[in-house]
């Protein structure tokens, strides 16, 4: 089993197998393992198998890679290079904040990547200095400060007349933007064993103000609104939600806490394929991302919507030229042959957004097309397409380009 800093690297639908079946790590996977809240992968006989997330899995001291793969005979890419290109293309890696100038980008780990991300943000913050902002403050105190609470001064000083219970307004720096650096500052100190950033990470905690500790959610997040003031946080505030928000310590033993930066990689293929469309200069087409439409009302419940991962829509309505849709599968079929579980949503999304041409793509190591037409209609027809995103052995960042050119021939 890999040492501390030296990350264990699996491809998608591998397994991870360890020497014993009471292994302390292999406890914290299994006592974690949730199918709907932790689907990163399933049990097996002393191991893990890992699904179709991708991403980085850390353990105790263990740090595990799980990364994409399109086919075993490219052994010379260098997939994690890939998935961090990936991750950065659709901003979930931002690497071009200016605090990210001086970035080593030769972490271990992808996890190390992100800590270095976000401590880099950090310290940018803490040179420019933490903002301040303005906070209602009661106390209970021996001078009148701010307005005088009449209700809790009688409940609480009655009997004590030297004191007052005040509302004040306070201008410092414990608000809820410092609170969420600072708690994933501490998450961070408890879990990485990277030398390389272990002193990067008590700087900055021996620099942080005193702040009360919060416990965090996703309604946490979600309240958080920036302002010109606070914009400069928003970088590291999102590295921080993806920290705090998947972060399970070990309440059981206390030393086996699971930290999982994951992503579904159906998804990252159909935003990596949406972004790589939106980055072509297109005069013909603009490109639309899950476009949903009302499909179907049950009687008493809720309607029921087709939502296609793309969808080109003309640009000029008089052209003439119909809508083009785009359904992404992050799978290899054996044969460039379409499922009919695949061919029929195509069908439906053809007849309901008014499209001509639907397309499934796949991943692939080399370019594959073919084309059928839809029996009994008015000539709609579907296009499978395998196309490599690699190139020498790297992402292949002309992906777009050649992608449209594809679909846009007859």
């Amino acid at each position: 089993m890999a040492g501390k800093n030296d990350p264990v690297r699996k491809f998608e639908h591998e397994k991870l197998i360890f020497p014993r079946i009471d292994d302390p790590l292999l406890l914290a996977l299994q006592r974690f393992y949730r199918p709907n809240d932790f689907p990163y992968y399933s049990l097996i006989h002393k191991g893990v198998k890992f699904t179709e997330w991708v991403g980085v899995i850390r353990v105790g001291d263990l740090t595990i890679e799980v990364l994409p793969k399109i086919d075993k005979v490219e052994a010379d890419c260098d997939w994690q290079r890939v998935l961090i290109d990936m991750l950065q293309t659709v901003g979930l890696i931002n690497m071009k904040a200016p605090s990210t100038a001086g970035l080593n980008l030769k972490s271990n780990s992808i996890l190390d990547l992100y800590i270095e991300l976000f401590l880099n943000e950090v310290s940018q913050l803490m040179r420019e200095g933490l903002i301040k902002t303005y906070r209602k403050r009661e106390a209970n105190q021996l001078a009148i400060k701010g307005r005088l609470m009449f209700a809790r001064q009688i409940r609480h000083n009655l009997v004590h007349a030297e004191r007052f219970h005040t509302c004040h307004t306070i201008y410092d720096k414990a608000h809820l933007l410092n609170q969420i650096l600072r708690k994933a500052l501490k998450v961070l100190k408890s879990i990485n064993t990277n030398p390389a950033l272990s002193g990067t990470i008590g700087r900055l905690l021996l620099d942080f103000p005193e702040l009360e500790d919060l416990s965090v959610s996703d309604a946490t997040f979600e309240k958080i609104q920036f302002n010109r003031k606070s914009e400069g946080y928003r970088n590291a505030i999102e590295i921080a939600r993806l920290i705090l928000l998947n972060y399970h310590p070990d309440l059981v033993r206390g030393q086996n806490e699971v930290l999982a930066i994951m992503f579904d990689m159906n998804k990252l293929w159909e935003s990596y394929v949406e972004q790589s469309l939106r980055k072509v200069k297109q005069d013909l087409y603009k490109v639309c991302a899950q476009y949903e439409k009302n499909f179907f009302k049950p009687e008493g419940r809720r309607v029921r919507n087709l939502k296609p991962d793309i969808v080109l829509e003309p640009r000029n309505p008089s052209s003439g030229l119909k809508s083009i849709v785009i359904d992404t599968k992050w799978k290899m079929p054996g044969s460039l042959t379409a499922s009919m579980d695949d061919l029929r949503q195509v069908f439906v999304y053809n007849q309901y957004y008014g499209a001509k041409k639907g397309v499934l793509l796949y991943p692939g190591p080399v370019r594959k097309e073919l084309t059928g037409a839809f029996l009994q209609t008015s000539g709609e027809t579907c296009k499978a397409l395998s196309d490599s995103i690699l190139k020498d052995g790297k992402l292949d960042f002309g992906f777009g380009g050649r992608f449209f050119e594809a679909i846009l021939q007859e």
